[in-house]
């Protein structure tokens, strides 16, 4: 039922109606209860630390939703509730009575995306605490038309230049745009993000305060000891120290176990003895998967979108890469195999298409939502 719905909708837009999304909640705002809204806004480990911080807070007794996105291979890993991905009956229930208070043309009209994400703030009225990740944007995301009861700032990057500028200034101006009265933000590699957030500081009135203020040294033995026991890469600790100052910041108190099993899939993730497969798709996140791997050599399984910076990418994988297979995806903005081809060959690799795993072989699949996704599919793991 949900499905069919939302596979009328295309899941990109070359261009984006802003308007759209807070003209139709204002419309039914008064209908809903929303919960204490946590905004997750910035371009690399929004997912993580969003599922860090759920899951303690789950753990520790408070009831609450993480909505995320994109899913890998089921729609559902949107939207989690209370330690579990929702199930098909709940969300085709909540489905039918969003419908009730849309106009049809209202329906219709909302993006995938914006759908989606009333459709997860309907389901989560019940809950304490909704960790909600933005999308690709922040003041003009669907996401921030909620009242905010704290935002949480990862690592701001160049990515999604089409829809947020194509400078660090105007992207990190979008995204902090967002902040709504109070931000913890996660160290930046970029100064000029430190610029426009004193600016915005400073015009709107707003407090941003810095991850190290939360973290005290008892918190940084718990995190060594938590990422330990997660086997976390060195740029997933950083998610977790984020996560663990918005815990600080709201006086709510964690203990080590509350953070078990709260690795979200596909990040860095062992899915196999001789297979990693991470979702990034950025500069950023190459960057941060060089750091964790630089000391062993793998196959890259890769693939990109046109509007990806993927030479830049090979790149900064290139030292720890022995060679690289293609992975073929169906999406209309995934660049033309020759022209990838020829990228990576004057990178100084030979590459062939993905056809099956060597057990000889260490793999790295990365590119995408939709690489690992395929990978997933093909593979039995």
């Amino acid at each position: 039922m949900l499905k069919s719905f939302l596979d009328n909708k295309p899941l990109y837009y070359d261009k984006i109606d802003y308007t759209r999304m807070p003209r139709i909640y204002k419309s039914i705002e008064a209908y809903l209860t929303i919960p204490k809204i946590i905004h997750l806004i910035g371009t690399n480990g929004k997912g993580t630390t969003g599922r860090f911080l759920a899951k303690a807070l789950h753990s520790v007794g408070k009831r609450v939703g993480h909505y995320t996105s994109p899913h890998i291979l089921n729609f559902n890993e949107r939207i989690w509730i209370d330690g579990e991905d929702i199930d098909d009956e709940h969300l085709d229930s909540a489905h039918i009575e969003l419908l009730k208070l849309l106009s049809k043309k209202d329906a219709d009209a909302l993006s995938y995306f914006e759908y989606t994400t009333l459709l997860a703030l309907y389901i989560y009225q019940d809950m304490e605490y909704v960790v909600l990740e933005a999308g690709l944007g922040g003041e003009r995301d669907a996401t921030a038309v909620f009242s905010k009861h704290l935002t949480l700032v990862t690592p701001i990057d160049i990515d999604h230049e089409a829809f947020l500028g194509s400078d660090i200034s105007s992207i990190a101006l979008t995204k902090l745009n967002a902040i709504e009265n109070v931000a913890i933000i996660a160290k930046q590699k970029h100064h000029d993000v430190t610029v426009v957030t004193q600016k915005l500081v400073d015009k709107k009135k707003i407090q941003v305060l810095s991850l190290e203020t939360f973290i005290t040294s008892l918190d940084k033995e718990k995190i060594e000891i938590i990422s330990k026991e997660n086997r976390l890469a060195p740029y997933l600790k950083n998610n977790l120290s984020l996560a663990i100052a918005a815990l600080n910041y709201m006086n709510i108190s964690y203990e080590v176990k509350d953070f078990r099993n709260s690795r979200l899939f596909g990040r860095l993730t062992q899915v196999r003895e001789n297979i990693l497969v991470d979702v990034g798709h950025n500069v950023l996140a190459a960057r941060s998967i060089y750091e964790s791997l630089k000391n062993s050599k793998y196959t890259l399984v890769y693939n990109s979108y046109k509007d990806k910076n993927y030479k830049e990418i090979i790149e900064i994988l290139k030292p720890i890469l022995n060679d690289i297979e293609l992975i073929e995806i169906e999406d209309k903005r995934v660049e033309e195999l020759e022209t990838l081809k020829a990228v990576i060959n004057n990178i100084g690799f030979d590459c062939k298409l993905f056809s099956k795993i060597e057990k000889e072989k260490n793999y790295l699949v990365f590119g995408s939502f939709s690489v690992v996704e395929k990978f997933l599919k093909e593979v039995d793991v």
